[in-house]
């Protein structure tokens, strides 16, 4: 089987234990982050070959990151070490009426620091069936934005087909004053598969789209087909929030010639629902690699969308039988 090859950043999470604030906590708990690790891990968790491209630093954080990855079955050949810190994030989760609050300490990391020509891409794109990579990366900075742009370059030269996820992130790209529009659209030009929602393409070509719900949809992937030609696949979830509790959540896949839209279902008792959209990718991913249609394709990535919710921690380790027992809708105890 050929391998999955994600490029992106590994983060430490502290989270504040027992849904408190921030600044009332006195104890946090740590887990291994990040977007583009979390499909690598989900993945490999699914059966799948995953690689991580990444940077670390040579200190116990980094070498904690390194063996997260390992303990999933994750590649780490193309990790390399590098100066600087490593990048954290701080999670208070929701209760009830208040929303979960992000707060991002990333600037310095050897991953921020990394430049073009740090990476041999054709090494680390060998014998890969898919680069993915994510809108977080370019989020980051100028040079990451280049790192980004350079590896999606060397994908599409290689014959790697490129899997771009939108994952707009307004907090970071307002630390410093690049253009987001332009840069994204660079990698959405780049990319085969996108996940991305109606926000996203309006966003990049800088317009409203007409319609709503599922004729919006329809519209806003039409106008990403019609801008970005390499594009085969488009895929996206639509939430609705009901409390820090309870969501409901439905899923989409559109080809240029077709679509499925999947009826919404209700998570409720959410444990945490950090890392959800990369299990998502990584369902949709899941199935597509394994010749099914745009129907699977979104039902997968849903099943295993919803099952994370489940999960502590940023990555999903659901297997194959977990995603046949959702969509069976057996709940029950399995003895």
């Amino acid at each position: 089987m050929s391998a999955i090859v994600c490029f992106g950043e590994l983060l430490v999470r502290l989270g504040v234990p027992d849904r408190g604030i921030l600044l009332q906590a006195s104890r946090l708990d740590l887990h291994i982050g990040g977007a583009e690790a979390n499909v690598a891990i989900a993945l490999a968790s699914l059966g799948h070959e995953a690689r991580m491209a990444s940077v670390l630093p040579d200190n116990p954080l980094g070498e904690a990151a390194r063996g997260h990855l390992r303990r999933y079955n994750v590649g780490t050949a193309g990790v390399r070490t590098g100066p600087g810190r490593m990048g954290l994030y701080f999670i208070a989760h929701g209760a009830g009426v208040r929303a979960s609050d992000i707060l991002y300490d990333r600037e310095g990391s050897a991953f921020a620091l990394a430049g073009s020509g740090d990476f041999d891409w054709p090494q680390l794109l060998e014998g890969a069936q898919l680069l993915h990579l994510s809108g977080i990366t370019p989020a980051l900075g100028e040079r990451s934005a280049r790192l980004a742009i350079e590896a999606a370059e060397a994908a599409r030269t290689l014959g790697v087909p490129v899997s771009f996820d939108g994952n707009y992130r307004a907090n970071l790209w307002s630390r410093w004053d690049g253009d987001p529009r332009a840069i994204l659209r660079e990698l959405m030009g780049r990319a085969d598969v996108l996940f991305g929602n109606h926000r996203d393409i309006s966003l990049v070509l800088g317009r409203e789209l007409p319609g709503d719900g599922a004729e919006r949809r329809r519209s806003a992937s039409d106008a990403g087909f019609a801008a970005f030609p390499n594009l085969t696949l488009i895929a996206s979830t639509a939430r609705h929030v009901i409390d820090a509790d309870t969501h409901r959540l439905s899923a989409r896949v559109d080809t240029p010639d077709a679509a499925a839209q999947t009826e919404d279902v209700t998570i409720a008792g959410i444990v945490d629902r950090i890392g959800t959209g990369d299990a998502f990718a990584a369902g949709v991913l899941h199935a597509m690699l394994r010749g099914e249609g745009a129907e699977a394709m979104a039902r997968t990535g849903l099943a295993l969308a919803a099952l994370k919710h489940s999960l502590a921690g940023d990555a999903c380790t659901f297997g194959p039988r977990d995603i046949a027992a959702f969509l069976s809708g057996d709940l029950d105890v399995r003895r």
